[in-house]
């Protein structure tokens, strides 16, 4: 299993140029990732691995470590090349629980950004190989803007999920629109992309939200299969189990390790690869 080659090697290109850029300016610089040197996206550039650091091969990963989650998840065929559902040229924008594809992928989602943001999430993403995609609430995706970059560089895409978290369904045209094309324009300042899928807050939406999301750039409007929390899978289908195209939910909260590796169990359970939303909505 594998985040896009192309698109972990653009987004770390990127932000080592940045790293660059910021040495010759006043301030903290931010931890880029090395990608030659230090696999892991929160170490510093300058931080030398001590000889002692590294665990013996034979030890076992202490439990509730980064090295054990990293053990705990399962092994993955590599995702099929994606095939790109397809978009309406004309009319409202889709809303999707599944996405629809035959592939045996499922896909991996967290949202909101502001509660809680546990430190080793970002070397999880990357040594495991998780592709995720976040939406993020606009002042949380601020304030935290180094931690989700971290994300990103590991692979991880910043989406759309408002400024406020409030509940869209009934407001008026002018106050979705705000909302939602006031977070993507925030979030393109902030990583450098236009969100282009959208997550309405609780999921609660009507045809006012299509069109606002639509015309501040999104190209679907994003519901889900399966939530987790504090490690434990709840299917939203009759099924009880993931099936191809499921969107899986979970948060920043503080046992965002634990149901990142619930649902990567969950997903290889039913036989499936986790894949990147964006690969499908293009």
């Amino acid at each position: 299993m594998s985040a896009t080659p192309t698109r972990r090697i653009i987004a770390a290109t990127t932000l080592l140029a940045l790293l660059a850029l910021s040495a010759c300016a006043a301030g903290p610089a931010f931890h880029a990732r090395q990608v030659a040197a230090q696999p892991s996206p929160s170490a510093s550039p300058s931080a030398s691995p001590s000889p002692s650091a590294s665990p013996s091969p034979t030890a076992r990963p202490t439990p509730g470590s980064l090295d054990w989650y990293v053990s705990q998840a399962p092994t993955f065929p590599e995702a099929p090349p994606p095939q790109p559902v397809p978009l309406p040229v004309t009319g409202p924008i889709p809303f999707w629980h599944r996405l629809p594809t035959d592939q045996k992928v499922a896909f991996i989602t967290i949202d909101d950004g502001g509660l809680a943001r546990p430190p080793a999430v970002a070397d999880f993403i990357w040594r495991a190989h998780i592709p995720v995609t976040m939406f993020l609430n606009s002042p949380a995706a601020e304030e935290h803007d180094e931690y989700f970059r971290q994300i990103q560089v590991a692979g991880g895409v910043v989406e759309n999920h408002t400024i406020r978290h409030n509940s869209l369904a009934g407001r008026s045209y002018d106050y979705q629109k705000q909302e939602i094309c006031g977070a993507a324009d925030k979030l393109e300042t902030l990583f450098g992309k236009r969100a282009t899928l959208f997550r309405p807050p609780f999921g609660e939406y009507d045809s006012t939200t299509l069109a606002a999301a639509r015309d501040c750039g999104a190209k679907a409007v994003l519901h889900w299969s399966e939530t987790v929390h504090e490690g434990k899978v709840r299917y939203q289908t009759p099924e009880k189990v993931v099936q191809p195209g499921d969107v899986l939910l979970m948060h920043f909260r503080p046992a965002l390790m634990d149901d990142l590796l619930a649902a990567l169990k969950a997903i290889h359970r039913a036989g499936l690869t986790p894949a990147l939303l964006e690969d499908y909505i293009r």
